[in-house]
């Protein structure tokens, strides 16, 4: 199991697309992981045969895990241990001595030292985390390693506890992506100094400018997304001290606007990028974020679809969410989090007027971003959505 992106740690083995006894040439896909992030294809780095396939669909396993095995035909594979592997597959490391050098495996594996614990990663991981000892759980894996399930089914110090009466919960596996928004928050609300600033929008005349557009032609529809976005990456042009990520001994400023656009999939969140925001049309931008938007729900983004953004939005407006706070994406210094648009009272000039309007939320990494520089940049992104002109100018 290759890492098929930068933040895997583990994948899922979604296809096969080669079979047992298929030929393979290097570079042929040979099966569908679920990521953290998308479904990638696993490419074979070597050719013959796919003789073995160690780990069924469906399955999970750690990066560097063995996954199949490649051969000549009439090559002794053995030594891959694939008699014992095969029935025990699951979502654990499998063990593998030492292969021929005729032989190629899908991915290496590193074989347990002698003289201690025999036990997959994961199954160690887990121990850990339930603080089980391991020299007392029975190993049921290939030659007597401890896995997953043996973790899972050996007795800790809370077993025993009464279970709910009636089946009156569920317990549901974490997905890939799931997984991943859990590490990243944790590793965000904890480290990163978190501060919010909120600011009403008049967005009159953005609605009016919206109309207008949408009635030149009949190609696809702006958003009031689109114009938040077109807006963000104008204004972080003019505020680049908004515009950075936090490096430990550093900070990167950047020239250039990667605007990621948070969508919401069906097990949880991921962030395609629009590169180069700051030199695209509106017509570009909503272009460009419903096709990567598609294709995230879909699985189908590649890693450099959703990694490298330099500032974030997240719009819950479409959900009746009327304003809200966002967790910065680290290294990231901002993110914005963008709500409905109501019609409220307001006084205009000393007159009560009716107007569409719009809150948004900056929350802003303190390390980077003092109170001061996140104001002036909503006072700018304020200005330009007020005044849509402003963002053809």
């Amino acid at each position: 199991m290759e890492a098929l992106s930068p933040t895997m740690e583990e994948g899922q083995i979604a296809k096969w697309i080669k079979k047992e006894g298929d030929e393979v040439r290097s570079g042929e896909t040979l099966a569908e992981v679920e990521t953290d992030k998308a479904v990638m294809e696993l490419v074979a780095r070597g050719e013959g045969v796919l003789r073995k396939i160690l780990v069924g669909e469906g399955l999970t396993v750690e990066v560097g895990s063995l996954v199949g095995v490649i051969a000549g035909a009439d090559e002794d594979i053995a030594s891959f241990g694939t008699e014992e592997a095969k029935p025990a597959a699951s979502e654990e490391s499998v063990a593998a001595p030492e292969a021929a050098p005729t032989s190629q495996a899908v991915a290496p594996v590193a074989a347990e030292s002698q003289g201690r614990i025999k036990a997959s990663p994961l199954a160690r991981r887990m121990a850990s985390e339930r603080g089980l000892n391991l020299a007392g759980v029975t190993g049921t894996g290939p030659g007597g390693r401890i896995v997953k399930r043996d973790v899972e089914s050996a007795p800790t110090a809370g077993a025993g506890a009464p279970m709910l009466a009636g089946g009156g919960f569920e317990d549901v596996p974490l997905t890939q992506i799931r997984k991943t928004i859990a590490r990243r928050l944790s590793e965000s609300t904890g480290p990163v100094p978190h501060f919010f600033l909120t600011s009403e929008v008049d967005m009159e005349r953005a609605a009016e400018a919206r109309n207008e557009l949408n009635a030149l032609d009949d190609g696809p529809r702006i958003s009031f997304n689109d114009i938040v976005l077109k807006a963000v990456a104008t204004a972080l042009m003019q505020h680049g001290d908004c515009n950075a990520w936090w490096q430990d001994t550093f900070i990167r400023y950047f020239k250039e606007v990667h605007l990621g656009v948070a969508v919401a999939v069906d097990d949880g969140l991921i962030t395609p990028v629009i590169r180069n925001a700051e030199l695209k049309t509106l017509r570009q931008i909503s272009a460009e974020v419903r096709e990567l938007a598609g294709r995230a729900r879909e699985k189908r983004l590649s890693p450099d679809e959703y990694t490298g953004s330099t500032f974030s939005v997240s719009n819950l407006g479409m959900y009746d969410i009327d304003q809200f706070t966002g967790i910065i994406n680290p290294p990231e210094a901002g993110l914005l989090a963008v709500g409905g648009i109501t019609e409220k009272p307001v006084v205009i000039d000393g007159e009560l007027e009716v107007r569409k309007r719009m809150r948004i939320t900056m929350s802003c990494d303190h390390r980077i971003i003092d109170g001061a520089m996140g104001a002036a940049f909503l006072q700018t992104l304020r200005r330009m959505l007020e005044n849509p002109l402003a963002l053809v100018w």
